[in-house]
């Protein structure tokens, strides 16, 4: 899907992010894009969050380059990691978490990279996931990743740092994931109804009882920070075809630390990994 920017509010995009913060970050090479550890908007545009990249978290080079697709995902789908809920918020756990999810994706799954496009740490702290997800937003195109079975092709991932099944996010996370998929809406122009749980699609318990029963909130507190932001979305609500076939949870489902449900299956555009 297109997007229509013409009566937006003016902000930067996120390749004007890059290049506008990349003289004071400390530059580093992404995608053949000078890039910052970390980019944030200006004063004077949109409020959209900090997105650590990987070369902040010192991420491994893919065995591949991932699958593109162009135009927007249709879903934006919520996941928990399944790992424990740390009382350690600093920016160090969270890059450690995402060198922990990645190297279990790359040698315990046999895939190419990251599967999700982005990481939450309990400390709040943003991380890009599989290499090139920055660069896709900006670009208005999707980054086929592997993290929910036959829809990589159609959903972004955000993988959200604990196990929700009876526990609630820290004020912190809940924070940045609503930035997350308020930047993530408003760039690809999704509706709120866009973001989903991982059980909407596949039969899991991802991303946990309690988690999953905050999805309501979440594309309530999503509209509001764009409305409050005068940030408009076009798109219409998910209809149709579109609409998540919201599959049995299991009653009973193995406690492992980034597993959480069906992730790469044979409907999926990028089917060689695993």
């Amino acid at each position: 899907m297109s997007r229509d920017n013409e009566n937006r509010p003016h902000l930067l995009s996120r390749r004007g992010m890059l290049l506008t913060s990349a003289g004071t970050a400390g530059a580093v090479a992404l995608g053949g894009l000078a890039s910052p550890a970390h980019a944030r908007t200006s004063a004077t545009s949109a409020p959209f969050p900090t997105i650590h990249n990987r070369s902040a978290w010192n991420a491994r080079a893919p065995r591949s380059t991932p699958g593109t697709v162009s135009g927007a995902p249709t879903y934006i789908v919520v996941h928990h990691t399944a790992t424990a809920n740390q009382t350690d918020y600093t920016l160090a756990r969270a890059y450690s978490l995402s060198r922990g999810i990645q190297n279990w994706h790359m040698d315990n799954n046999g895939w190419i990279d990251s599967g999700q496009q982005y990481t939450i740490s309990r400390g709040g702290h943003i991380m890009e996931g599989r290499s090139g997800s920055l660069l896709a937003v900006d670009g208005g195109y999707h980054l086929v990743g592997t993290h929910v079975a036959n829809y990589n092709g159609v959903a972004v991932g955000i993988e959200n740092e604990g196990t929700y099944t009876s526990t609630s996010p820290t004020n912190a996370l809940w924070s940045s994931l609503i930035e997350t998929c308020a930047w993530l809406c408003y760039h690809y122009n999704r509706p709120t109804s866009a973001i989903v749980g991982h059980r909407d699609l596949q039969s899991t318990q991802c991303p946990g009882d309690r988690l999953y029963s905050m999805l309501p909130t979440l594309r309530s507190d999503v509209g509001n920070f764009l409305s409050s932001n005068n940030m408009e979305l076009t798109a219409p609500e998910l209809s149709g075809s579109q609409i998540p076939p919201y599959p049995e949870v299991p009653a009973d489902e193995p406690v492992t630390a980034y597993e959480h449900g069906p992730a790469l299956g044979t409907d999926d555009i990028n089917a060689h990994e695993g």
